[in-house]
């Protein structure tokens, strides 16, 4: 009975909104810690425990089982003030507890700190080692969507930037879609670039499982204002308008959602147009919905 109360607690208090919350206190904090990636994990059959160490931090730790043992998993996290001594250990002691209650041989962690020798330091003496693999992307890259296109792209390779211009010139666009035969598709052609490229793809079950976490991230009480592709994939919000691109005025609604794939002159005029409004604008590559 006690467990069917502290489940139902946790749901409750581990929602969407405390993980906005979560991002607003710790610029650091990464998906792979959010809601959404938890649902995801269920959705696999794995079990997802989360703590936020009363009320000091986040954590979403995932229960594995592989052929070398059982063992819990934390990418990206836990989310924590690292110079606060006390609140490390005491995440610690929690992590601890609940990978001895889940019968875990070992704890694999991945925090989000630089590789600095103090932090390496700091790692060691909580009993942690260098693992012999990564956990998640072995090399990842910040971009700084405050820049501007063309100094985001002087920042590039080379070669890198003459793809990126050539695709644009060859009229090539994303076109997006939530059918399980384009996932397929999409998996078929993953699993011939790893054979290419020597890299494991993630199975089909674990593409589908990422389409129905991360398909309503916005809120329901949200008003939003969206491209028309995008409409019919927003029916659970509050208030839903189809964005007018010839419009010379724009009501402010919570959300503006646009496609990138028309001409790019046009683009960069909405992009100015809303961060004069007080807009922050977040650029996604993938699925946003």
């Amino acid at each position: 009975m006690n467990e069917n109360v502290k489940k139902t607690e946790n749901e409750n208090k581990f929602t969407v909104d405390a993980w906005r919350n979560i991002v607003k206190q710790h610029s650091e904090a990464n998906f792979l810690q959010s809601p959404s990636y938890g649902r995801m994990n269920e959705l696999l059959g794995a079990k997802v425990i989360y703590d936020d160490f009363d009320g000091k931090g986040w954590v979403l730790m995932v229960v594995r089982d592989a052929k070398r043992g059982r063992y819990l998993e934390i990418p990206c996290g836990p989310i924590i003030d690292w110079g606060d001594t006390g609140l490390i250990k005491k995440a610690f002691d929690r992590i601890t507890e609940v990978a001895k209650r889940e019968k875990c041989v070992f704890v694999r962690v991945r925090p989000q700190l630089n590789a600095t020798e103090k932090n390496m330091k700091k790692l060691a003496g909580l009993g942690l080692k260098s693992a012999p693999m990564h956990l998640a992307a072995e090399h990842t890259v910040m971009i700084d969507l405050t820049k501007t296109e063309e100094e985001l792209l002087s920042n590039m390779r080379r070669q890198t930037r003459y793809e990126v211009r050539r695709a644009d010139k060859l009229g090539i666009t994303v076109d997006k879609s939530e059918s399980e035969a384009i996932f397929r598709e999409f998996h078929d052609v993953q699993a011939e670039t790893a054979k290419r490229q020597n890299f494991v793809p993630p199975s089909l079950k674990t593409l589908m499982a990422e389409r129905e976490a991360f398909l309503e991230n916005i809120p329901e009480d949200a008003d939003v204002t969206a491209d028309g592709l995008i409409v019919p994939h927003l029916s659970h919000v509050h208030e839903l308008y189809e964005f007018d691109s010839d419009a010379k005025t724009f009501d402010k609604t919570d959300y503006y959602i646009l496609l990138k794939d028309q001409p790019y002159y046009r683009y960069r005029r909405f992009k100015r147009e809303y961060k004069d409004m007080g807009y922050q604008l977040e650029e996604t590559v993938g699925d946003l919905l």
